[in-house]
């Protein structure tokens, strides 16, 4: 494969664009929304409370289900995460070069991420969508650039430790769980029958049912949250008050569980992840074809099949542990490495190249169709007025769904891209951050720039 490909730096404060990081975070963006419509077009606190059945439950609703938990939850995610940690780099080895101290790096970067994190609360209050990423990504970033400076082995041994670390309460759980509760049915079964207990199984009985009570307790407020949540949102019952305290109430009841630390963590681990990768020039699409094609089928092989695996014992809807209390986080991870590989093994070819050059617009807009993509949903299609399709729409419908509105929004950026120098929430961003207007159309004879690699 070709040396990557730098495009010109068209952007209107200077910055540099490397296409295939565009194409990436382009179909990132856009894969993101099939993650979030179902929250958006039904209840939050029926996926929250993993009743994947409330969203509809056909055969064409478990098919789409399940292509989305297998090949797509968490991925998209991932890959802005680690599209971040790349950012990060380029950003402050780029900053370092005209700055007087590592302090002046450090004040710039932090900047540009309380701006990002300020964006991301007005998006949780005022255009009401409590899964912003923008707030987590500004918060984690401040945490991840600390380690900037570190070889690509130290940001991938951390990022991977941490990865791990973030696994240990659910793999202690898949290995322990079973056991625990199969010895608590047999010695309440024994006292059932008359057998009188030891002191010591009597004390195991009393912890294992007490658990087991404070488990269906928590069940049962999340259950009971959900028919709140659909009558304040629905466009038989709902209003713009309700809809906009129930989106307020799931935002605050995450930041009180102390929830969005386990977040930055994800998001910051991560990060340091993608570093690691732009540093051996992997991510940005500098190794050789057969490499990628090596990546994309070890990391598919781990991540796709243990994903699989844990869809399938989803779908039984019983109580038994899951494989991906153990193995969540890292093979999310790996899923994403094989997506990042097959884009490469892709643009390798003319074919590929040709279809996947129109996510570079979505690249170079993707904090706009971010946002369009609330405003779509959220204020158009599934608010308690407009529309109002709220909890009308299965699975498959609302993949459906996604689908034609990220086709909408792909069209829309290529569009856009041909005539501006940089898209509307980008452009209030980078300004704030510049402190000054920066300059919006293209002047006469300006291009986007840029290119595909495309030969092996």
């Amino acid at each position: 494969m070709t040396d990557t490909v730098m495009t010109t730096a068209t952007e209107p404060d200077g910055a540099p664009r490397v296409a295939g990081l565009d194409i990436l975070r382009g179909l990132a963006i856009l894969g993101i929304l099939f993650m979030n419509i179902n929250d958006m077009g039904g209840s939050i606190w029926a996926f929250w409370a993993q009743d994947i059945r409330h969203m509809g439950w056909s055969q064409a609703d478990q098919v789409a289900w399940w292509l989305r938990e297998v090949f797509a939850d968490g991925t998209a995610r991932c890959l802005l995460e680690m599209l971040f940690g790349v950012g990060m780099v380029i950003l402050t080895d780029r900053a370092a070069q005209a700055a007087s101290s590592k302090w002046a790096v450090l004040r710039s970067y932090y900047w540009r991420n309380i701006v990002l994190f300020v964006f991301g609360l007005a998006h949780v209050f005022i255009l009401l969508w409590p899964g912003d990423i923008l707030h987590t990504y500004g918060l984690a970033a401040l945490v991840a650039v600390w380690f900037r400076r570190l070889g690509p082995k130290w940001l991938l041994g951390i990022g991977l430790s941490l990865a791990v670390l973030q696994l240990g309460g659910g793999a202690y759980g898949y290995l322990t769980v079973p056991g625990k509760r199969a010895e608590v049915s047999r010695l309440e079964a024994a006292q059932k029958s008359g057998v009188k207990l030891s002191a010591e199984d009597a004390k195991t009985l009393k912890t294992g049912l007490d658990a087991r009570a404070k488990r269906e307790e928590a069940q049962a407020k999340d259950a009971a949250r959900i028919p709140a949540e659909d009558r304040a949102r629905s466009a038989a019952t709902g209003t713009f008050d309700s809809w906009a305290r129930s989106a307020w109430d799931f935002f605050l009841h995450l930041e009180k569980q102390g929830l969005e630390i386990a977040f930055v963590l994800e998001a910051a681990t991560t990060m340091l992840i993608g570093a690691a990768l732009y540093k051996w020039g992997i991510i940005q699409g500098a190794r050789s074809r057969a490499f990628y094609v090596r990546m994309t089928l070890i990391a598919y092989a781990f991540g796709l099949g243990s994903r699989a695996i844990g869809a399938f014992q989803t779908m039984r809807f019983d109580d038994a542990p899951n494989i991906m209390w153990s193995l969540h986080e890292v093979a999310r991870v790996a899923t994403t490495l094989g997506h990042v590989g097959l884009v490469y093994v892709l643009l390798a070819t003319v074919t590929g190249a040709k279809l996947l050059k129109p996510f570079e617009a979505a690249g170079r807009t993707a904090l706009t169709i971010y946002i369009a993509q609330t405003m779509i949903c959220l204020w158009i299609l599934y608010p308690p007025f407009a529309l109002g399709l709220y909890g009308t729409q299965g699975w498959m419908a609302l993949m459906l769904t996604a689908a034609a509105v990220n086709i909408a929004l792909l069209i829309a950026a290529n569009w856009y891209v041909d005539r501006y120098r940089i898209a509307p929430v980008e452009w209030a961003w980078r300004s704030i951050i510049a402190g000054r207007a920066l300059p919006f159309r293209k002047g006469r004879g300006s291009s986007a720039g840029g290119g595909v690699p495309v030969t092996a």
